[in-house]
């Protein structure tokens, strides 16, 4: 009795089988490999050709750029700061054509969109602040030095010119703590600009104010900027004094103690 015994491939044209090569997945049953193949395909997602993160892309956006190091380099157009915050769209996240890949590349060329936006924002904020601030930086400088300039001329003002010179020293103290406070208050605004902006892009992305100052052609490399909790007190804090404030509070609180201390000593050197 003959049987017919169904063939993988056709015969050649000398009645032979073609040499094939081999691989795993060949040894295996049909049953099986039938298996696998649509196991295979189940687990490649099959995108729709509306599939596309471009209609999602910020507006400003031109192109991404891989980078030697395998990161991505987004190019935008530039931004004015004055645009809404840059924030991925949350049609985007809800989008089942998107791969979960597609949407964390939304979310890195939103979050590039945004370091770019907020430096801008700091820019166009900061910039009437530092304008104002500079002369009120110079003037708080030559206040403090003039503040110590008159105590230190106790050192060649005669007995009998002393309360003259005390006169001259309540004057600098005035003016000292004028030039303090005024000096807070606009250090207050760029501190918290700079904070708001930090907490935007975080350290790693952070336009220290000193640069912004630079594009502007002025010198800030020596002002003295706090955090902004310290321009405020806090619940449980007693002294509501700013920085400055505290600085010339204790400068003319030395020099008082060391007036006082000539003063008991004066009967006895006469």
């Amino acid at each position: 009795m003959t049987r017919t015994i169904p063939l993988l491939h056709p015969l050649d044209d000398h009645g032979r089988l073609p040499r094939v090569p081999l691989d795993e997945a060949s040894r295996l049953p049909q049953d099986v490999r039938d298996a696998a193949a649509l196991a295979a395909a189940a687990a490649k997602p099959v995108l729709s050709p509306a599939a596309d993160i471009a209609r999602y892309a910020h507006p400003h956006y031109l192109r991404a750029e891989p980078t030697a190091f395998g990161s991505v380099t987004f190019h935008f157009k530039a931004f004015t700061g004055r645009e809404p915050r840059p924030e991925t769209p949350l049609a985007a996240w809800s989008d089942s054509e998107l791969t979960y890949e597609q949407k964390k590349e939304l979310d890195r060329q939103y979050d590039a969109a945004r370091t770019l936006w907020s430096q801008m924002r700091l820019r166009l904020r900061a910039a009437p602040v530092m304008r104002r601030a500079a002369p009120l930086w110079q003037g708080w400088k030559d206040a403090e030095a003039g503040l110590r300039r008159v105590f230190a001329a106790f050192w060649s003002t005669p007995d009998g010119m002393w309360r003259a010179q005390l006169l001259k020293l309540t004057d600098a103290e005035r003016a000292a703590l004028a030039a303090a406070r005024a000096w807070d208050e606009v250090a207050e605004e760029l501190s918290l600009l700079a904070a708001e902006h930090r907490r935007e892009v975080g350290e790693d992305e952070d336009l220290p104010l000193q640069t912004v100052a630079q594009e502007l052609g002025l010198d800030a490399s020596d002002w003295e900027i706090s955090w902004p909790d310290e321009y405020k007190a806090g619940p449980y804090s007693w002294d509501s004094r700013t920085p400055m404030v505290r600085r010339i509070d204790a400068e003319a609180k030395r020099q008082r103690e060391r007036l006082a201390e000539v003063a008991r000593l004066a009967p006895t050197l006469t």
